[in-house]
């Protein structure tokens, strides 16, 4: 229940779509103590981050960057205040919606490690995936909206 809360609430914070956090924090806050919603929150935040850098890392084409450290802040990965497997799931689940293949592997890699199988995984993203069709399917109607009032 906490991973699936918790993968819910990640997803769609990372959306950005303020109806779909309003109505998924409405439902699934309640069933995560304060230390997981923060955990949570926490990854979105983190991957929203990791998820730009490593996609810039590696889709650029110069190699020096592989190299170089990322003096990014990510304490909250050592001590998410969860069980690591619950933060890796929920880090996964962002990674998706952003789009960073390195940080999907990454995590998903750490799963496996966990003893997590392929259903477990599968079932984390495609949370995400419809948690992010709704977003998008919101945020492209609101912009039809607006445009047809500017269009009158």
């Amino acid at each position: 229940e906490q991973q699936k809360a918790g993968t819910f609430i990640a997803s769609a914070l990372a959306t950005g779509e303020p109806e779909v956090i309003g109505a998924i924090l409405a439902e699934f806050a309640p069933r995560l103590s304060p230390e997981a919603l923060q955990a949570a929150k926490a990854a979105a935040a983190i991957m929203a981050m990791n998820n730009i850098y490593y996609r810039f890392v590696h889709l650029a084409s110069s190699p020096d960057y592989k190299t170089l450290p990322a003096r990014l802040r990510m304490n909250v990965i050592g001590k998410p205040g969860v069980e690591k497997v619950d933060f890796e799931l929920w880090s996964l689940a962002v990674s998706a919606v952003n789009g960073c293949g390195m940080c999907i592997d990454s995590h998903e890699r750490e799963l496996r490690k966990a003893g997590l199988g392929a259903e477990q995984i599968q079932a984390a993203v495609r949370i995400a995936s419809v948690v992010h069709a709704v977003a998008a399917t919101l945020a492209g109607e609101r912009a039809a909206a607006d445009s047809q009032v500017l269009a009158a």
